[in-house]
């Protein structure tokens, strides 16, 4: 029987870290504060690290975060549909698309363009998916904080492993892919 060890999902699988605050890397967890929610724990901990001296790149890539607007951030995906998939979310904590202020609404399409050229440019994909899920029931992992998700996806992407059992294969680290898409953003004059 072959064997395919992917020890980075151990967490996800077993939830081996339940005593961590969701949304709060290792490498953050000075910040000691809880929002009870995934993203607003992130962007915190990151502004904590940087307001308390961190460098800016550091934490974000601890965070995984590869772009900060205005409104809104984009982030990777802890645990990826495909290598590339990100996350446009608003620093607002809510629910509903069409509780989001105009402004914040209109910046996360207009990054959403951005990581369209970006995943494009990086990774050459057959075709891309964006989408939001509204609610546990429409499919939301996270239902009480939206986000605007974008993946990359290729012809005959979907393998056996992801039919039989549940298991994606990924080619690359997120470090490895924050690090890509953080350079695109760049040459594209998007990062901060």
């Amino acid at each position: 029987m072959d064997r395919l060890w992917t020890p980075w999902r151990y967490s996800y699988v077993s939830r081996a870290e339940k005593n961590l605050r969701k949304g709060v890397p290792v490498a953050l967890e000075a910040w000691v504060g809880d929002h009870a929610c995934v993203f607003c724990n992130m962007i915190a901990s990151v502004e904590f690290a940087i307001a308390s001296g961190m460098d800016a790149k550091l934490a974000e890539q601890a965070a995984h975060i590869v772009h900060r607007g205005s409104s809104c951030y984009i982030c990777l995906n802890a645990y990826p549909y495909s290598t590339g998939h990100v996350m446009v979310v608003p620093y607002r904590h809510t629910d509903s698309l069409a509780a989001l202020e105009p402004a914040a609404a209109g910046e996360m399409m207009t990054l959403a363009q951005s990581v369209e050229r970006c995943l494009r440019a990086v990774y050459r994909p057959d075709g891309l998916n964006f989408g939001l899920n509204l609610g546990e029931a429409a499919g939301a992992g996270v239902a009480n904080h939206i986000h605007l998700h974008g993946l990359p996806r290729w012809s005959g992407d979907t393998n056996f492993m992801t039919v039989v059992s549940e298991t994606r294969v990924l080619p690359e680290s997120l470090d490895v892919t924050w690090e890509r898409l953080r350079e695109a953003f760049g040459k594209l004059g998007e990062t901060p």
